[in-house]
């Protein structure tokens, strides 16, 4: 397709210091190794490379315009428009929501942001939403989907030209609405620009992606997290978080409070904890808002906020009350507190939780439930920080009444270096543990070993269905272990839950 120049930039400030406006461009590009002949080029500085430097590059290639933010060399640029704004990624978003026809305005579009509960809220929300009759788009941190096709996501929040084509794709679909993981990086870096959220959601914050190439401190992640208030129309938000009144500093939207405060508009009462065989859920009122109970089949406090935070959500949808339970009762989220079954006996599990802050908060909620045992297995990636590994170690001492070190993405370290580490901070403590570098063989370990009344986590690997060693990526997903696992002992009745 062909778009004037002038459409492209109309809702952004800028200046043509070169060419002319009256001009038409074939595609928008941001990467130079995808430069076409009569596109428009926009020069993006990123960590690792600045697109201004093949700027005269992207001219000899046949790019027609140039959007920069800095200074170019323009000799041999004679003929082509150069376009000078204040910031090439906030213009880029806009550009390209006008490159693809604002699909944002076709769907109810809704972003959460916060630092847990993303991933597993977005699910809900899809599949509450879905079980009322609407067609619903996904763009997370695990996969992006768009009707049957799901796409592997590289960011949780793609950058804005990928962004605005993903919801053009949806409109095609014909979906109405769109649920999306909105990170902080995502906001400071204007991904999220161009269109404005009809909902947008904070869950909670802690201290987290603080860094190199993140945040400078945690004033800053609190800050971009509180950007989504200004680009939504309804912000919704967990008024238990400690945060909460400085998060939505300067919001230029509605504002609605979930939790468990008295004060909230939604408010979850009466909390139970459920034990059945082999399951772990909550039993809690709905008050404020709405007025209902409901079970949801995943453990703790931090499995409520997620589902207020989805009822909240769909009661903007008009969603009945039991189309809400039904979702609960059988949404499943991957990776995410996953619940597999394998024996009456024992609960087992595969969860995300890979840094010490969120093992932590999985592992304390499930000693709330009282188990015989809780037996952790996990390990720490290769090539990162060993503090991380030493941390995960002392928490796991800590927490679990058995810890089972394994090897989880070695990259080019050798496993049994990262389980050293490991084994450094559970020294700390003195918790039991072995130590099973396969990965299969520890999980076999933990489910021929499980007592009744044990709850057994899977932590770290989560949705990622592969093992990364020495730079390459091979096939493995623990879901498949268990079940080869299984079939290895004549377990086929359990194996139905895994088909």
């Amino acid at each position: 397709m062909m778009k004037k120049l002038k459409q492209l930039i109309e809702k952004i400030e800028y200046q043509c210091i070169a060419g002319s406006m009256d001009v038409c461009v074939d595609a928008v590009v941001y990467d130079s190794r995808k430069i076409t002949k009569g596109c428009l080029f926009l020069c993006i500085a990123g960590a690792n490379a600045d697109g201004h430097d093949f700027a005269l590059d992207a001219v000899e290639k046949g790019a027609r315009v140039l959007v920069t933010e800095k200074d170019i060399p323009m000799e041999g640029a004679e003929d082509v428009t150069v376009i000078r704004v204040k910031d090439t990624r906030y213009a880029m978003a806009y550009i390209a929501a006008a490159w693809f026809e604002n699909p944002a305005e076709k769907m109810k579009v809704i972003g959460i942001t916060g630092t847990k509960g993303k991933t597993t809220t977005t699910y809900l929300v899809k599949s509450i939403l879905e079980n009322s009759g609407h067609k619903v788009g996904l763009i997370g941190t695990i996969e992006v989907i768009i009707g049957k096709k799901r796409i592997h996501a590289v960011n949780t929040t793609p950058e804005s030209y990928l962004l605005q084509e993903y919801l053009y794709q949806m409109a095609q679909e014909g979906c109405d609405a769109v649920v999306m993981e909105v990170s902080s990086q995502g906001l400071k870096l204007h991904r999220t620009q161009g269109f404005l959220f009809d909902i947008g959601i904070f869950t909670n914050i802690e201290p987290d992606h603080i860094g190199p190439n993140e945040h400078a401190d945690f004033d800053e992640y609190l800050k971009c997290k509180g950007l989504l208030f200004r680009q939504c129309r309804t912000g919704i938000v967990n008024r238990d978080d400690a945060h909460f009144e400085k998060v939505i500093e300067g919001h230029t939207c509605g504002i609605e409070t979930y939790g468990f405060s008295e004060g909230a508009d939604l408010r979850a009462e009466n909390l139970q904890l459920v034990k059945k065989p082999g399951e772990l859920g909550v039993v809690f009122d709905v008050k404020g808002l709405m007025d209902f109970s409901v079970e949801v089949t995943t453990p703790g406090r931090f499995s409520v906020y997620n589902a207020l935070t989805a009822i909240a959500i769909c009661r903007h949808f008009g969603v009945e009350t039991e189309q809400i339970k039904k979702a609960f009762s059988e949404a499943k989220v991957k990776g995410r507190i996953e619940m597999v079954k394998v024996s009456d006996d024992f609960t087992l599990m595969i969860d995300y939780a890979h840094n010490a802050m969120s093992l932590e908060s999985l592992l304390g909620t499930l000693k709330e439930y009282e188990p015989h045992r809780l037996v952790c297995l996990f390990g720490c990636g290769g090539n990162r920080s060993r503090l991380r590994r030493y941390e995960m170690g002392e928490v796991s001492g800590k927490l679990a009444d058995l810890t089972i070190i394994t090897s989880d993405n070695p990259r080019f370290e050798e496993p049994q270096a990262i389980i050293e580490d490991i084994k450094t901070g559970i020294g700390k403590t003195g918790g039991k543990y072995v130590e099973i570098c396969d990965r299969k063989e520890a999980i076999a370990y933990a489910i021929d070993h499980g007592e009744p009344g044990d709850i057994i986590v899977l932590a770290g690997k989560g949705h990622e269905d592969y093992q990364e060693i020495k730079g390459v990526k091979y096939p493995m997903d623990e879901r498949d272990l268990i079940r080869d696992i299984l079939k290895e002992r004549g377990w086929k009745e359990n194996m139905r839950t895994l088909l």
